[in-house]
């Protein structure tokens, strides 16, 4: 780097050293990036990057004359920010929190003196929706930007926006894939930005496939033989490594407890556990105290005893586990789905992504050669997906798009555009919540930019929770107090799992622990129901939440998972918002008459109760009061009319009361009978009717409007419009069948056109022999299907069925509707049989005749079959009769 006359706040040499992202330090100029740099950095994951770039444009900031402001380094968790911030202020000399600090949700560690921050990337994103300015902030690091975590994505527009208005500050992205070139496109002005990479010689590095006998996962989730599985293939590679700590990746914070247990156990008591003495077992989640994090985290050359750490996901890419030489991987992940058809987001436990298991393995050859044990075949491998999806396509996007609409940027800003469905569905919900007015809800394509934020949405916006919980908050807040609702809050939002899925154990649980987050937590947000609540005021009190005022505030939060226990079941519920979810084996909950469902689980087509807080019904109504209706409705069935009043709670049946229908419900009720069933099942149309639906059904599409259409699925849709009193008579119990639905029919004739209808479609045509023959008109629902169509744009007409020699001396066929519209004859024999189809009279004469009375002359010797047709008589009988 050039020289400056200005001391050095950071020692690049000394905290570079034997990291091979040391390499950067002399290629980061002004001239390359410039004075405040828009850079992409990649670099695998164990290169340093994490600790090396902060000070790195630390130092470049301060060469260019900046040397006060503050550089904002996003971690996707907690505990990286903190492992991160640790180590830097290690190989600074200085004192966390001086120099170096970091702030997470409940905890902070820094001072005025602070120049590098590790925050989360919620943290930074609350950090723009309260400053969009960044004012003290002279650089934003994104580091992790490959994890395509749906925070990250948003900070990454944010803060792309940003550096457009603010020439004076710098954005950078790390990412540990190779997708530098990408990032540079959506980060450059005009031209791609630069990017600075970071190569590693790897370690080697062993896979072993340990494949297990039992199916991983079940509908209610992982199965405890997987986990058996799991625990025994931790042992054995104890046992066949004799060196290093083993990292074990479990999908959730649940099966790291179960599987540290198990293995456990299987160091005490298994024989093959004799080889591996003196081993420590620890457990790595976002809720492990992070004192214990911490210590798992920290080098410890004194440490004699080997390590199991069994981990979620959080170990995956951020942190770097000291000692780790082996890694057993589940092959399970866990992440956010949203199923749109149920409206309802919760956890799923999937397959990971070979992207994500080739990270996994990775860390056993971080410091060292070492050995990854996949609980898994190869077979299975291959067909796993090359990479995790983007959160974006997969998560409830509510706090999304909230944030983006308190932002009031451009959201095609975001790496990836918002999925329709699930982004329509957010701005429901808000709309829902009180949090946002959309101007357009009906287009169903509002722009997020064009959104109305409300006074509820910018408070539900500064609040460190999910909108749902911010929302209950600000509404317990008003109905309790500031500080009964916080604490419930407090419960919802902690990352402690509830026993049992009960909240108010984990409240118990919580209080009893003394946990500091928790406490702190609690605190905090009494202050901002007190600031943001309508009619809340401040106090002092530290009255605990009852157990009745924890189950008001989750469902206040969540109306639609208020729930109710379904008709002989002990541990199924149905939800407001229609679906069903049940609860686990263990829960104390089982039997509870109505339960406010904080968090629910997807596993595959089942839902699982997570946390919840009992209620009872008045309580459900007054959280779920947006959502109680009354409707009538009614049903026609074997001739009979039977209506029901229904009282709901969303999609729960509160009461069901029998009454009489009125003309309206009555008529909706045999309207939706016949669409359902058929009109010829339930109206029982007469003969004459179908005959002029026929009849009109050709004129409509031969001449179009004004002639009706009469399509039964239209007429069924229109029946109260067209036979209203018809429908008031079959109510009453009149039969169908004896009901008049021709003269209501005939009220759809056009004026004046209906004085042609007979001229234009006639009932009758007469033949030579002087009869009247009917005429039979195609099904006006065949026309509409294009069933006698066969794609010719001339209509198919009518079917005139008449006997052979009645047609005797004709020589063409007549034409209906103008001449627009042919008939086809059905030429019958003397007993009715049919004998020719045609369309052309003068062709049969000439071409086929000759073959049908040869055929048929022997058969019916009494009739004529003359030589000559065209000039024979035209007879009704036998020759005999001569008629």
């Amino acid at each position: 780097m050039p020289s400056s006359p200005t001391p050095h706040l950071f020692d690049l040499t000394r905290i570079g050293a034997g990291l091979p992202a040391a390499g950067l330090i002399d290629r980061l100029t002004a001239a390359e990036v410039g004075d405040f740099p828009r850079l992409v950095v990649q670099a695998p994951p164990g290169t340093g990057k994490t600790t090396l770039v902060p000070p790195l444009i630390a130092e470049h900031l301060a060469v260019s004359g900046d040397h006060d402001g503050r550089i904002i380094v996003t971690q996707p968790r907690r505990m990286a920010a903190r492992a991160a911030a640790r180590r830097l202020a290690q190989l600074t000399g200085t004192r966390l929190g001086e120099v170096v600090g970091f702030t997470v949700r409940g905890q902070a560690r820094t001072s005025a003196r602070t120049r590098i921050e590790f925050v989360t990337t919620g943290v930074l994103l609350a950090r723009l929706l309260r400053d969009p300015g960044l004012a003290g902030v002279r650089a934003v690091v994104l580091d992790e930007v490959h994890e395509r975590q749906l925070d990250t994505d948003l900070a990454f527009a944010m803060c792309r926006e940003l550096i457009d208005l603010r020439s004076d500050l710098s954005l950078v992205v790390m990412s540990a894939t190779l997708d530098a070139r990408l990032w540079a496109e959506r980060l450059g002005d005009g031209s791609p930005a630069p990017c600075l990479s970071v190569s590693a010689d790897a370690h080697d590095l062993a896979v072993r496939w340990a494949p297990a006998k039992e199916r991983p996962l079940d509908a209610r989730g992982v199965t405890w033989d997987f986990l058996d599985h799991l625990a025994a293939t931790t042992v054995r590679a104890l046992d066949e490594c004799d060196d290093g700590d083993v990292l074990v990746f479990a999908p959730g914070a649940r099966e790291v407890e179960e599987t540290a247990a198990r293995i456990r156990r299987r160091l005490g008591t298994d024989s093959t556990a004799g080889t591996v003495p003196g081993v420590d077992v620890h457990t790595l989640t976002g809720r492990t105290p992070a004192k214990e994090q911490d210590a798992i985290l920290r080098e410890d050359e004194s440490r004699s005893a080997r390590r199991v750490i069994v981990s979620t996901s959080v170990a995956e890419s951020a942190l770097t586990v000291p000692g780790v030489r082996i890694v057993v991987d589940s092959g399970l992940s866990r992440g956010p789905r949203l199923d749109t058809r149920r409206r309802m987001s919760g956890l799923v436990t999937m397959r990971e992504s070979k992207a994500s298991g080739t990270q996994r393995s990775g860390r056993a050859a971080r410091q060292g050669p070492g050995t990854a044990y996949r609980c898994l075949s190869q077979a299975d491998w291959a067909g796993l997906p090359e990479h995790t999806p983007a959160e974006v396509t997969t998560s409830d996007l509510t706090s999304a798009v909230l944030a983006l609409a308190v932002w009031g940027g451009d959201e095609s800003l975001l790496p990836e555009p918002l999925p329709a469905g699930h982004r329509r569905q957010a701005i429901d919900n808000l709309v829902a919540l009180g949090a946002v007015e959309d101007a357009d809800a009906g287009s169903g394509d509002s722009a997020i930019a064009d959104l109305t934020v409300t006074d509820t949405g910018r408070a539900i916006a500064a609040i460190p929770a999910s909108v749902w919980s911010a929302r209950g908050l600000l509404d317990g807040a008003s109905l309790l107090s500031p500080t009964a609702a916080a604490e419930a809050v407090a419960v919802i939002e902690s990352d402690q799992r509830a026993p049992g899925a009960d909240l108010t154990a984990l409240a118990r649980q919580l209080r009893r622990s003394k946990d500091a987050r928790f406490a702190q937590d609690r605190k905090r947000f009494a202050a901002l129901a007190a600031e943001h609540a309508p009619g809340a005021e401040a106090s002092d009190s530290a009255d605990a939440a009852s157990a009745d005022d924890l189950g008001l505030v989750t469902a206040l939060s969540f109306p639609l998972q208020i729930a109710r226990l379904r008709s002989a079941s002990d541990s199924e519920y149905l939800l407001a918002s229609g679906t069903a979810a049940g609860l686990p084996r263990d829960s104390s909950l089982q039997g509870s008459a109505w339960l406010a469902i904080a968090e629910v689980g997807l596993a595959g087509s089942r839902a699982i109760i997570r946390s919840a807080a009992p209620i009872d019904q008045d309580t459900a109504e007054l959280a779920g009061a947006g959502l109680l209706h009354t409707e009538d409705t009614a049903e026609f069935s074997d001739g009979r009319v039977r209506a029901v009043r229904r009282s709901r709670l969303g999609g729960i049946e509160l009461t069901a009361t029998p009454i009489q229908a009125g003309p309206d419900l009555a008529r909706r009720a045999i309207a939706d009978s016949v669409r359902e069933r058929g009109a010829r099942e339930v109206l029982r149309p007469s003969e004459s009717f179908e005959s002029l639906r026929a009849r009109l059904g050709l004129l409509r599409q031969v001449f179009g409007a004004p002639w009706p259409e009469v399509s039964w699925p239209h007429l069924a849709e229109t029946l109260s419009a067209w036979c209203p009193e018809a429908l008031d008579r079959i109510a009453k119990g009149a039969d169908p069948g004896r009901v008049d639905l021709l003269a209501s029919l005939r009220t759809l004739l056009p004026w004046p056109e209906a004085a042609r209808l007979d001229e234009l479609a006639p009932t009758r045509i007469e033949v030579p022999s002087g009869s009247l023959i009917r005429l039979d008109y195609p099904d006006p629902d065949r026309i509409a299907d294009g069933q006698d169509a066969a794609g010719s744009d001339t209509p198919a007409g009518p079917v005139l069925a008449v006997k052979l020699q009645e047609c005797f001396g004709w020589r063409d066929l007549p034409r209906i509707c103008e001449s627009r519209v042919s008939i086809t004859a059905h030429l019958l024999s003397p007993a009715g049989r049919p004998l020719a189809v045609t369309g052309d009279l003068a062709s049969f004469w000439a071409n086929a005749y000759g073959q049908v009375r040869a055929e048929n002359r022997g058969r019916y010797p009494k009739h004529p079959w003359p030589e000559d047709p065209l000039s024979a008589p035209a007879m009704k009988g036998t020759k005999r009769s001569g008629r």
